[in-house]
Order: structure tokens, then C-alpha cells, then sequence
């Protein structure tokens, strides 16, 4: 088979094609090697390959080693994937994105890698990743900005640009991340592919050191539905490393998307702002509101309905500044010179933080959490904007204003996003559309507490009226930097 013609497979059809002997691990290994040297120069989205250390797992699966995970749900069969520079990966650098960590090559992988690999994944490369993850736009000062492919005049979001670039672009079928104020969904939105937050304890963070927050969680993306059900049942499962990991659903996530047309969600809320508590871009707005309508196709009810925010915001900024500490006390200490300014924000608002602030975030989560369960009582899934804005200036950390508000600090183009993590819910980010300048615009459909097959599931319905995902994937294109909104 044509590299041109392996890249377009999806996951779904690449892992069976796998399974029946039509391709070779090597071959996807070499589509993917082919296509990578095609876009990198425009993109930047993999700045570390690792190939021969894929050939050489390729090589292992195809002589039957390796393969006692063969028949588990998840099982890829030695599909290529990629691992966002956030993950130890043993033997290849992972840089975390800092320069404290340039020349860092750990001796063994995490453990979601491991299981990554132990379920016949392949890795071929890290993706890049702002500066420990910290950031709505991916660029740090080791391997510099990643573009944008359907305009490359902007950014791709962040945390896990890198991921949804090779995604969009065909460079991988795969791709895992983490997600903590949208790391996950926005750059899913603006790169036109589908991302996944799933609850806190669906996917090992193994050797984190905030391993009892709920606030950042691992995850898979993917080019659309189904195959970010596939790479949630790689995932998925009950880690001793993690104490807030859980078993793996008895109905594999493949089979929930499969089947999706048997729970069709009934009652849909949407908001495109919160009734007015969020600064979202006004032409995502109409584009969302407008293409929601889309489940009433199928027979649902969809009303306008949204929690009230309170002051959710600030809650969020003292509970994440805490994480932050937690993270990064230490390198502040020793390398202040060394992180950026918003680290360094980040983490010295969570030092100056008093007890009593810290207790009134936590009151203030719990009270919206409650508001949250009150809407799903009423509601089989929640939907708004998969971003409060469209892709901006490559060049910016942020957005410099929303729907004409001028935004105080990198994180506050977000809260659309982070306000589902501090409910625990998972949510998918699955596209919906464009703007008129051609950049892409997504839903977030967010399901209660451990329910990611109800969002997969909606989601999925979604795409299939869509087609979006047929679209993908790309070759990278130029352009240049609409108006802000």
C-alpha cells in the first residue's frame, strides 16, 4: 500500500488491517516516517523521533513477542502513536518542554506509556508541549512554536499542540496527552480533530506527585470518535501507582461509539456562555448554537440550560496555583531564571495563598459541582463551545481579548474548558465547524462523573451527521492573522 493511502486509514481501520496481516507494523512505521519529514518543516509538532526504537518494537510484535495483550479491549496491534513530551518514554529525550530538562533521557517509561505499549503500541515520536504543559498555545525555548496546519499563521493551542498537529496532518493515527484546563479539548477544536478529557481515575498518572488531585488527567486523541474509544481502552484500567484508578468498563468504549445509536441522548442542554457569565467569541457562539441543533435530527431535545458560574473562575486559579506548587516549589527555587513568567505567576500565587482561601475554593468547587449534578438530573449531556475562541497569532501566549474583553492573564481564555474539569466530568471536544476565516470550531459535550461512554456516544452521533472528520487529514496551510474578536 502507498504511504499516501496508509496515513488517510484511521486508527480503527489501521488496527484492523493489523489484526488480519494487510499491513505490517513497519509499514505504518515507515507511512508515518515518510509523512513526517513531508510537514514537520511547517508544523513543528514532533520535534523527537525515536524510529529506530520503533522498527526495533515493530520488529519484536511481528516475530510474536510482545503480544500478551493480544485479544484485550484496546489492543493496537503495533500501530504507531505518539507521546507528548510530558511522558517519560525510556532511552528517548523528554524534555518536558523546559530547558531545565533540555538534555533529559529517562531510563524508564511511565507507567501509561508502558501500557501503551504493552497494548501494541508503537511510539515513533514525542509531540511538543509548552513548558510543563502550562499554557493555551504550544511553543517553550527548547524546540520553539507549533503551527497550526489548517492556517500556520496560528497557533494550535496547547497543552497537547503537538498531538493534534500530527493528527490533523497525518503524521501519526494516535495520539495521548493530558489535560487540565483544557489541554486536551482546545487544541482538539482548533485543529479540527476530536479530544478527550476523561474523569480523574479512568487513566494512570503514575508518577505524578499530585497523584490525589482530580485536576489534571492523561488521555487520547484521535481523528475522530471511534478511535479516541479505541485509545481510551488502551488506556483505561486500575493502576497500583495511581490510588485513583479504577477498573475498566465491562463494555469496552469501542463497542459504546458502536453502538451508539441505542443511547441516544433524549434531553441535551446547551450554552453558548453560560447565560452571559463567560466572554465567548461571537461568531463560535452563533456557529455552535446553530450546529447543536443537529441532534434534534435524531429525535433529541435540546434547550438552552447552564449552571450559574459563581465565582468559579478565581475558585479555579487558587485550586490550580496550588498544583502548582506542588510541581514546581522546588524548581522555582533552584532555576527561577530558567521558567517562564507564567510559571512563576502560577506558583507564586499559590505560596501566597491562606489557608482560608484555599478552604473557600474548595467550598466553592463543592457548591458547583452540586450545581452541575442538578443540570444531569434533568439532562442526559451537557454541550457548549469546545473553546471560547478560535485559533490566534501564532505568536501570542494568549488571546489578548475575547468577544471584546481584553484578558488578564493566560488562563483566562479557558474557563470554558475549565470549568467541566472542576466538575470531574468527562468531555469530549468534537469538531462542528468553521469560522469565516476558515479556522476550525468544535463542540465540548461533557457527560457526569464517569460516564464517558454517554459522551463518547453523543459525540459520535454528532460526528456521523457532520462527516467533519472526513476531512482530515491535511496538508498544512498557510495564511494570515484574522482580526482578534
Amino acid at each position: 500500500m502507498a504511504d499516501e493511502t496508509l496515513i488517510r486509514l484511521t486508527a480503527t481501520e489501521a488496527v484492523a488491517r493489523l489484526r488480519r496481516g494487510e499491513v505490517s507494523p513497519l509499514e505504518l512505521i515507515e507511512a508515518a516516517a515518510a509523512r513526517i519529514a513531508a510537514v514537520e518543516p511547517a508544523v513543528n509538532a514532533l520535534p523527537t523521533l525515536c524510529l529506530d526504537r520503533a522498527r526495533e518494537h515493530a520488529e519484536r510484535l511481528m516475530r510474536g513477542e510482545g503480544r500478551e495483550a493480544e485479544g484485550e479491549p484496546g489492543w493496537l496491534a503495533g500501530l504507531p502513536v505518539t507521546i507528548k513530551d510530558l511522558l517519560d518514554v525510556a532511552g528517548v529525550r523528554t524534555t518536558y518542554g523546559s530547558p531545565i530538562f533540555r538534555d533529559h533521557v529517562p531510563e524508564r517509561s511511565h507507567p501509561l506509556v508502558e501500557r501503551i505499549e504493552r497494548k501494541g503500541g508503537i511510539v515513533v515520536a514525542k509531540s511538543n508541549t509548552p513548558e510543563f504543559g502550562a499554557g493555551g498555545s504550544t511553543f517553550n525555548e527548547v524546540f520553539g512554536r507549533t503551527r497550526n496546519p489548517w492556517n500556520t499563521a496560528l497557533t494550535c493551542g496547547g497543552s497537547t499542540g503537538g498531538g493534534a498537529v500530527a493528527l490533523a496532518t497525518g503524521e501519526c493515527w494516535l495520539s495521548q496527552g493530558s489535560d487540565h484546563g483544557g489541554s486536551l479539548r482546545r487544541p482538539a477544536t482548533y485543529c479540527g480533530v476530536v479530544g478527550l478529557r476523561p474523569s480523574p481515575g479512568r487513566v494512570t498518572r503514575g508518577t505524578s506527585n499530585n497523584l490525589f488531585s482530580p485536576l489534571s488527567v492523561q488521555g487520547p486523541m484521535a481523528r475522530n470518535v471511534p478511535d479516541v474509544a479505541l485509545f481510551l481502552d488502551t488506556m483505561a484500567g486500575w493502576d497500583l501507582l495511581d490510588p485513583l484508578t479504577c477498573e475498566a468498563p465491562a463494555v469496552p468504549y469501542a463497542r459504546a461509539v458502536a453502538e451508539a445509536e441505542r443511547a441516544l441522548p433524549l434531553r441535551i442542554a446547551f450554552t453558548p456562555d453560560f447565560n452571559g457569565g463567560l466572554a465567548v467569541d461571537r461568531e463560535t457562539r452563533e456557529i455552535c448554537a446553530r450546529e447543536v441543533r443537529r441532534f434534534e435530527d435524531l429525535g433529541c431535545t435540546v434547550e438552552l440550560a447552564a449552571p450559574d458560574l459563581g465565582p468559579l473562575e478565581e475558585a479555579f486559579l487558587v485550586l490550580r496555583a496550588q498544583q502548582f506548587v506542588v510541581d514546581r516549589e522546588r524548581q522555582l527555587e533552584t532555576h527561577r531564571h530558567l521558567l517562564k513568567p507564567d510559571i512563576v505567576w502560577n506558583t507564586e500565587r499559590g505560596l501566597a495563598a491562606t489557608p482560608s482561601r484555599l478552604a473557600w475554593a474548595e467550598r466553592e468547587r463543592a457548591a458547583w459541582y452540586r450545581r452541575v449534578a442538578a443540570l444531569f438530573a434533568r439532562y442526559d449531556v451537557f454541550v457548549t463551545p469546545g473553546a471560547a475562541t478560535p485559533a490566534f497569532d501564532v505568536m501570542l501566549r494568549h488571546p489578548e481579548t475575547v468577544d471584546g474583553k481584553r484578558l488578564g492573564n493566560y488562563m483566562a481564555a479557558s474557563l470554558i474548558n475549565a470549568a467541566i474539569t472542576l466538575a470531574g466530568c468527562p468531555a469530549v471536544a468534537v469538531p462542528c465547524g468553521f469560522d469565516r476565516y476558515g479556522r476550525p470550531v468544535g463542540l465540548q459535550v461533557v457527560a457526569p462523573p464517569r460516564q464517558e461512554a454517554r459522551a463518547l456516544q453523543a459525540a459520535a452521533l454528532f460526528e456521523r451527521l457532520t462527516g467533519l472528520d472526513r476531512l482530515l487529514p491535511i496538508a498544512p496551510r498557510p495564511g494570515t492573522v484574522p482580526p482578534p474578536s
